[in-house]
């Protein structure tokens, strides 16, 4: 038998979807356990969730972090080995409406923060890095140190909206605003792009008429508490392969897509 899949979470708020987890760790629905919860907001009541259920957390306030650098730049401390060219050319790649003054601006704060988080994640031994309601963008330099070798992939994040409409942050109000008959979420692989990472599973649900923000929100979280530990179960399986799939159209072009197949129970 497999032994349990050990997995990290980040979550900014409220963590409804690490209790999601929580439960279907502690049910056996996950073959897996917490080993900790880090977050970006001291205030995170998510870290109220993991301190009753035994599971060590901490902190590393991004804000604060913020706020210290841009009072005084010279307290930047840039991580050692950091490639700051392949970071910066690899955002404005996936990013081409952001100037690369804004991305180094950007990324005078953000790394820091990051080579904090990286401390804190260097304690534990995991094999998936869950994202739970985490509001941050990570850059190519903490995808990288988490996807080692390069071809692994090691961060998983659910968003509400059916990738690949509506990225960002603001899903269900982005799908609401819009007038789509159908909403839904998404979980999906970390690449470095802003929700872009290959999917593994999606929900739907039906958007009636009388339906208001609220209400679509809560038929949302009804999904997502289903769908995450479901292919989070698939990972614990070592059920999900990805994989470049190359289609031929008709007029002879071909392009490719990344896929993840969920294979067979053994």
């Amino acid at each position: 038998m497999r032994k349990k899949i050990k997995i990290g979470a980040l979550i900014s708020g409220g963590g409804s979807n690490l209790q999601a987890i929580i439960d279907a760790c502690e049910s056996g629905s996950i073959h897996g356990k917490i080993v900790f919860v880090g977050s970006d907001n001291p205030a995170a009541s998510g870290l109220d969730r993991a301190k009753q259920h035994g599971i060590p957390s901490f902190t590393v306030d991004y804000g604060a972090i913020a706020r210290k650098i841009k009072a005084d730049p010279s307290q930047v401390q840039y991580p050692r080995g950091l490639n700051m060219d392949h970071v910066l050319s690899t955002m404005m790649a996936t990013d081409r409406h952001q100037s690369s003054e804004n991305l180094s601006a950007f990324l005078q704060t953000r790394i820091p923060a990051e080579a904090r988080l990286l401390e804190h994640l260097a304690v534990y031994s995991f094999d998936l890095l869950v994202l739970a309601g985490f509001m941050r963008t990570l850059t190519p330099y903490f995808i990288d140190k988490i996807n080692d070798p390069p071809e692994t992939r090691r961060i998983m994040n659910i968003h509400p909206a059916l990738l690949p409409a509506f990225p960002g942050v603001d899903g269900y109000g982005d799908t609401f605003r819009y007038g789509c008959k159908v909403g839904g979420c998404t979980v999906h692989f970390v690449d470095y792009g802003e929700d872009t990472g290959p999917i593994i599973g999606q929900a739907f649900f039906e958007i009636a008429e009388s339906d208001d923000l609220d209400t679509i929100r809560k038929k949302g979280l009804m999904k997502e508490w289903r769908l995450y530990p479901k292919c989070i179960q698939y990972a614990a399986e070592g059920r999900l392969k990805t994989e470049q799939v190359t289609h031929r159209l008709k007029n002879g072009k071909t392009f490719q897509r990344t896929v993840v197949r969920v294979l067979p129970k053994p």
